[in-house]
């Protein structure tokens, strides 16, 4: 319990500020989030997916209810198990969730020491649902896949902790996947610091190949990597699966070769400025088992010398010009904010757990609440509004002041007279109205 506290402020004595305001909610716009996760039928789902090991003696809270206030929790943005201990007494929490008390810290670390490795995948299979209902609202049929890894520390002696030379620290090395025309969080994977960025990749990404082509067809799919993804596995893979992928190569003194081949200078050169130059080769490593199109830009910065050679190995056709395939390429930077927003936003990175499991379940919590506000933001925001990350949603749409007042037969949630944006809040609301006839 937070000790009471009275304090007086300097620059008018005639006020004082204590937390005792009573039943009152400082997040009262989640009743939004609430009516979209009710629409998307985020409680039922999670209730059929997800079938903990049930050796409680006692329990009070189901686990699709806990499931559901962690998502709510990190929406809100609030990292810590432990805030659940005065979050479980908010009456906008309370009310929402449709309980009189909700799971406090304990309960939490109780229900995340139950986790299996088959309750992971069982996360997946509801953040796959609910994505397949986002599509239905946004009605899509293109998709591009956008493969990358990230990093997350990790302090003491965690399960499956290693260094990775790359970041030169150590923690998990999760591999991700995105679509990178809606920003989706398509599929998460937690593994050891030590992993190569492709370690796995295959695996990692035939569940989502065979989803895609069956459950929910689409008509085209794109797979794009950066050069920790240049392998020959992952190749076969898209080729096997009739899908395009544009993959950055690293540099080997053969494809520099190939490159310095189509590089022209004349006598009267202008060496003062600068020039790219775009190539197509087709090209073989020793272990390819076949050749394939590899696209080239070589650049040479004004004043200088020397040309510098990039390399992306696709399977888009000639009609498509290698200046073509490195921007379709370049748009990939796009993930690095997918990662950041989740990480900054959801606590993608937050592995604080000492077993494994626990800090994969974690991730997973993490990607549906991720997941959850982006289907939100880009199904029942205005244009304007498509853009905006969390923290600015949470600003404007759910850090709302509220109260609840009970009558005989109803419940009244009377949001601040003073919010700015009542406006967008309840152009959403309409929005979630609507789609609920769609699903």
């Amino acid at each position: 319990m937070v000790t009471l506290q009275e304090k007086s402020v300097k620059f008018n004595q005639n006020i004082f500020v204590s937390h005792t305001g009573g039943d009152l909610s400082s997040d009262s716009g989640l009743v939004l989030v609430k009516e979209f996760m009710d629409a998307l039928e985020f409680s039922e789902l999670a209730e059929k997916k997800l079938q903990l090991p049930e050796n409680r003696a006692y329990w009070q809270y189901e686990n699709h209810t806990i499931l559901e206030q962690l998502a709510l929790q990190l929406i809100a943005g609030y990292a810590a198990d432990s805030s659940a201990n005065i979050l479980r007494h908010d009456p906008v929490f309370q009310t929402i969730l449709g309980k009189e008390s909700l799971a406090s810290q304990s309960s939490i670390s109780r229900f995340l020491d139950r986790f299996t490795e088959k309750n992971i995948l069982q996360l997946q299979e509801l953040n796959q649902v609910l994505i397949d209902k986002a599509r239905l609202i946004r009605n899509t049929n293109e998709m591009i896949f956008g493969l990358d890894s990230t990093h997350s520390d990790t302090l003491g002696d965690q399960e499956q902790t290693d260094y990775n030379a790359h970041y030169q620290t150590y923690g998990y090395h999760p591999l991700v996947a995105f679509n990178g025309m809606t920003g989706d969080f398509l599929k998460a994977e937690l593994r050891s610091g030590n992993q190569y960025t492709s370690k796995g990749v295959k695996e990692f990404m035939t569940p989502l190949f065979e989803h895609y082509e069956k459950v929910v067809p689409v008509t085209n799919i794109l797979v794009r990597g950066d050069s920790g993804f240049a392998t020959p596995e992952l190749y076969e893979l898209c080729e096997e699966h009739k899908s395009h992928y544009v993959i950055r190569m690293k540099n080997n003194r053969r494809l520099v070769q190939l490159a310095e081949q189509y590089v022209r200078i004349g006598d009267n050169h202008p060496w003062e400025k600068t020039e790219v130059h775009y190539h197509s080769i087709s090209y073989q490593a020793q272990k390819w088992t076949q050749a394939r199109r590899v696209c080239v830009r070589s650049t040479r910065e004004g004043g200088e010398l020397l040309f510098r050679h990039e390399f992306v190995v696709t399977t888009l056709s000639e009609d498509t010009s290698s200046e073509m395939v490195f921007k379709t390429y370049a748009k990939r930077g796009t993930m690095e904010n997918f990662i950041k927003e989740a990480k900054n936003g959801f606590f993608f990175d937050k592995t604080d757990s000492p077993h494994f499991i626990e800090n994969h379940a974690r991730m997973m919590f993490s990607v549906l609440a991720y997941n959850l506000v982006n289907f939100l933001r880009t199904s029942c925001f205005q244009q304007e509004w498509t853009g905006l990350q969390i923290n600015t949603i949470r600003l404007r749409l759910l850090k709302v002041a509220g109260k609840l007042v009970r009558t005989g037969r109803s419940i009244y949630l009377k949001l601040s007279s003073h919010h700015v944006f009542q406006k967008e809040f309840y152009q959403a609301f309409h929005r979630i109205r609507e789609i609920r006839c769609w699903i």
